[in-house]
């Protein structure tokens, strides 16, 4: 079987969020019908917004680097949980041998496929994310228009997203749903949850949005590029 090679640590728990949900969509009757996963939960990597916003640390070599170890560990397929270091994709790629699953074109095609008649959904990402547009180059090619929070929106965003980092938990949401109210309220009710943090952020406080989670799209593309079946419900 082939092995699904993970680039993480941006941050941990998200990395461990995309590994559990390889584990219960992947269609299996016990451990020997699992999949195999490497994990690099490289938390040195510098932080990629810094880098994008105020010109922090590069943190180009560090991802070569884990792309690399987990390539000669063995694995077969590289998948990453951070929307904002696929800024660097396409220059990792040119040091590896093994595919890279690009976790910002699987939810774009995905979208896509779940709402044919939507052409605008709303991006909660980091503002490395917003600022570098890598969602806006690959989603317009698919004919969806992506519309982002306001720079005083984006503090709310940015506050869940780094308060997940953190681990801290307890956090006053009014603002940051009423970004959402607004999106809503202009009749953009589809989110992209453009931060790994966010997905675990969703759940953890029950924010019941009609939300499309690039972490989820990431597992389903890596089990079935392994040759496996996704569980049809879980």
């Amino acid at each position: 079987m082939k092995t699904i090679g993970i680039l993480g640590g941006m941050g941990p728990l998200a990395t461990a969020d995309l590994l559990k949900k390889i584990i219960t969509l992947t269609d299996a009757n016990g451990d020997n019908e699992h999949i195999p996963v490497i994990v690099d939960n490289n938390t040195q990597i510098p932080d990629r917004t810094e880098y994008i916003i105020n010109s922090g640390k590069d943190p180009t070599d560090y991802l070569i680097r884990s792309a690399l170890r987990l390539e000669m560990m063995g694995a077969d397929v590289i998948v990453m949980p951070c929307n904002t270091a696929h800024y660097f994709y396409d220059e990792i790629i040119k040091y590896i041998k093994i595919p890279f699953i690009n976790m910002i074109e699987e939810t774009a095609k995905e979208t896509k496929k779940l709402y044919p008649k939507v052409k605008k959904v709303a991006l909660l990402a980091t503002e490395g994310t917003n600022k570098s547009k890598i969602y806006d180059k690959v989603f317009s090619r698919y004919d969806l228009e992506i519309i982002k929070p306001d720079d005083c929106e984006q503090k709310y965003v940015t506050e869940l997203i780094y308060s997940i980092k953190a681990g801290k938990y307890n956090i006053e949401l009014k603002n940051f749903k009423n970004v959402l109210y607004k999106f809503k309220n202009n009749n953009i009710d589809v989110f992209i949850l453009g931060c790994t943090e966010l997905p675990v952020a969703f759940e953890m406080f029950k924010i019941d949005e009609i939300c499309i989670d690039p972490t989820k799209i990431l597992a389903c593309s890596a089990i079935k590029y392994v040759g496996k079946k996704v569980k049809e419900k879980i």
